[in-house]
């Protein structure tokens, strides 16, 4: 941090402002995370009376007990970890080439090409006739159909041909003159030098699908192929309505509160372990995909 000597008074306190105002957002950021955490790890009773804010409450593991004993936790759990890595890699097949392409100035009729590809963030067919043609390809209940139907993202696409754009001309004319074709160049050129905007749009697709929860509930049916996000829903839509499961929790520690926010707890673990190996290219690839020279 700069020698706060040499600032005016304006001046630090315009900084400690800043600096609290960046505390209170850090705070209600993380508190979330906390309380959640929290009651994942308390008595039931203290769950359900609301006595639980900062710090576990009679600190037991029932919760986490009776959350990894469900067969169909670890089958959504599988199902999603399909979903993810499955639909980022089908994404990834599909964003990369189109980006090339749309970043080349040779591309016949690139300007429109272009401008149909932006034009679906803004206008799309909407919920109904999507429904529609999912089922009248036979895509519903299916791994396959999940995976595929949203494998293609505009933003994604116009964020990776910024970044293509960026590249400069010269190293893709040295591989020509080695005679490199355009999978070659794309591959061995393009390719190493976009690991920044490659690794923001893999976390931007991971993260959507490890989310997805809407769609995933309207096209599957079968309990066996739901993702992580769709069992939460009916944990929470059931079991405080389950009579049988209500008298259990009678003689028990642990509570719908409790359980669902363990389950909350099992959900985002993976994303917080993954994220902080793709933190360093995160931010770099944000401003180098949106900066042209």
């Amino acid at each position: 941090m700069a020698n706060m000597n040499l600032y005016s008074r304006g001046d630090k306190m315009f900084v400690r402002l800043n600096m609290l105002l960046i505390l209170i957002f850090t705070i209600t950021t993380l508190y979330p995370f906390i309380y959640i955490a929290a009651v994942s790890f308390s008595d039931g009773s203290a769950a359900s009376a609301g006595t639980v804010f900062w710090r576990p409450i009679g600190l037991t593991l029932s919760a986490y007990e009776y959350v990894l004993a469900e067969p169909l936790f670890w089958s959504s759990y599988k199902n999603t970890f399909i979903y993810t890595f499955g639909g980022t890699f089908v994404s990834m097949l599909i964003i990369i080439p189109g980006a090339y392409a749309l970043s080349k100035p040779q591309l016949f009729g690139r300007r429109y090409f272009n401008l149909f590809v932006a034009f679906t963030m803004w206008f799309n067919a909407g919920l109904i006739p999507f429904f529609l043609n999912m089922r009248d390809l036979n895509l519903m209940d299916s791994y396959f159909g999940l995976i595929i139907a949203f494998a293609c993202n505009a933003f994604n696409i116009i964020l990776l041909r910024n970044f293509f754009e960026s590249i400069p001309q010269s190293f893709e004319e040295a591989a020509r003159m080695d005679g490199a074709n355009e999978f070659q160049v794309l591959w061995k050129v393009y390719m190493p030098l976009s690991k920044p905007a490659l690794a923001t749009i893999i976390l931007f697709c991971m993260v959507a699908r490890w989310n997805g929860f809407f769609w995933a509930m309207v096209l599957l049916k079968d309990e066996q192929k739901i993702p992580l996000q769709v069992y939460l829903r009916q944990v929470i839509a059931t079991l405080a309505d389950d009579e049988e499961f209500g008298m259990s929790i009678m003689d028990s520690v642990y509570s719908v509160e409790t359980v669902t926010a363990a389950i909350m707890v099992c959900s985002i673990i993976p994303v917080i372990l993954f994220y902080p190996f793709i933190q360093k290219y995160f931010n770099k690839g944000i401003m180098l995909g949106g900066v042209k020279e």
